[in-house]
């Protein structure tokens, strides 16, 4: 049992925060530096793959046209595949943008296929039909392929959320903490697994998704990496959507998320060869593996282990640690409690309380990965309606 107890927090301190803290003081005195230029404009093609989205898309083509690029450097494929809404009409109104539909939907990753099959400029940026992106962002990520060890850049997703709600102000500080947590693993080497509301790679990198793929952002940079290239975080070029509009929503999307996380694990082994990919193996372990399989089990067992060595021994050590772990969980229910409360004080109470729905989630993403009942087609989670300033960049 205190094997198990010192094992378990071990691992969930390392993954949370000592892996952060390692990069942080490894990067202060071997920062990985690559080259940029502010001139550099390749030809780029933006890429949006939309689903039923007659609500947002309007807003999603002024926002993609107002981008600060060259008209004539730039081109827009937009893919409707399967939409039953007026999606495909609305964009139909605007002749700048090249649009794809067919009535078969196959999912995002068949959909990215068929685009790329149109892609002719040297890079192509993707972005999610929800998500709204600061007019600078395409040159603030195509001046990195300055340097020809980049393959991919992606930028900073932010969230636009309620914050007195669980599910919003968890989502925005849960992104405010990887999106830190990327941008130390791209100043060490790379980031694996680039944020799917906006991200960039050379065209010529680019592999075929298998049509079964759930995580195409994440499948797709990771390919880049194991081809020998970096893939760089860009905080300076972001997009901002708002957050699921209910924890039940947001529970479809997180559960659709962890089976596409299990489903990468088996689908690039590749990048657990340490031999091979001595850095990035490091990082995926360090970064993904560790959170999607051992911290998962790590969590009950340091409940279980401290729970009995409470019972059997005096050890302050162990006493302390049962006790910190009764107060979590307290939180974590008196913040589900309070969560419709929108007293700014309260706010906090709601970090535990989307920490362990998380970790509720991988679970449920788990078994139905196991079982084959996640399937690259999903019913789209609901998100609040976009509000005025909230949800500009």
């Amino acid at each position: 049992m205190q094997a198990l107890f010192w094992i378990s927090a071990f691992l969930l301190f390392y993954t949370y925060i000592g892996y952060g803290l390692l990069l942080l003081l490894v990067n202060a005195f071997f920062k990985k530096k690559s080259g940029v230029d502010e001139s550099l404009l390749p030809a780029v093609t933006f890429v949006v793959p939309a689903y039923n989205e007659e609500e947002i898309i309007r807003q999603k083509i002024e926002n993609t046209l107002a981008l600060d690029y060259p008209a004539e450097k730039v081109s827009f494929v937009f893919v409707t595949d399967g939409s039953t809404d007026k999606t495909p009409e609305i964009i139909r109104d605007y002749p700048q943008i090249f649009l794809l539909h067919q009535q078969n939907r196959e999912g995002k990753s068949a959909a990215v296929n068929r685009a790329m099959r149109n892609v002719k400029s040297s890079v192509v940026v993707f972005s999610d039909a929800n998500t709204m992106v600061q007019p600078q962002s395409v040159r603030k990520l195509v001046r990195h392929y300055a340097d020809k060890n980049i393959g991919g850049v992606s930028g900073e997703k932010r969230v636009a959320a309620n914050d007195s709600s669980a599910v919003g102000f968890g989502e925005k500080l849960y992104w405010q903490y990887e999106s830190r947590l990327k941008k130390a693993n791209s100043d060490f080497y790379t980031i694996v697994g680039a944020a799917g509301e906006l991200f960039s790679l050379r065209t010529r990198l680019y592999r075929p998704l298998k049509s079964s793929i759930i995580l195409d952002d994440f499948v797709l940079s990771a390919t880049v990496c194991l081809q020998g290239f970096r893939f760089l975080y860009e905080p300076a070029a972001f997009g901002v959507e708002t957050s699921s509009a209910t924890i039940g929503e947001e529970r479809k999307r997180k559960r659709r998320i962890s089976a596409g996380c299990y489903q990468a694990l088996f689908a690039l082994p590749s990048l657990l060869n340490i031999f091979k990919n001595g850095r990035l193996a490091f990082q995926y372990v360090s970064h993904r593996v560790l959170r999607w399989v051992l911290c998962p089990l790590a969590l009950p067992a340091l409940l279980v282990s401290s729970a009995v060595l409470f019972a059997r021994t005096s050890n302050s050590v162990y006493v302390v640690g049962f006790w910190l772990q009764v107060l979590f969980y307290f939180l974590t229910i008196l913040g589900l409690l309070l969560a419709k409360q929108k007293k700014a004080i309260m706010r906090p109470l709601l970090l535990p309380a989307y920490f362990v729905f998380m970790v509720l989630s991988q679970y449920a993403g788990f078994c139905r990965f196991v079982t084959g009942r996640q399937t690259p087609v999903w019913e789209k989670a609901r998100r609040l309606p976009v509000a005025g300033d909230k949800a500009r960049p």
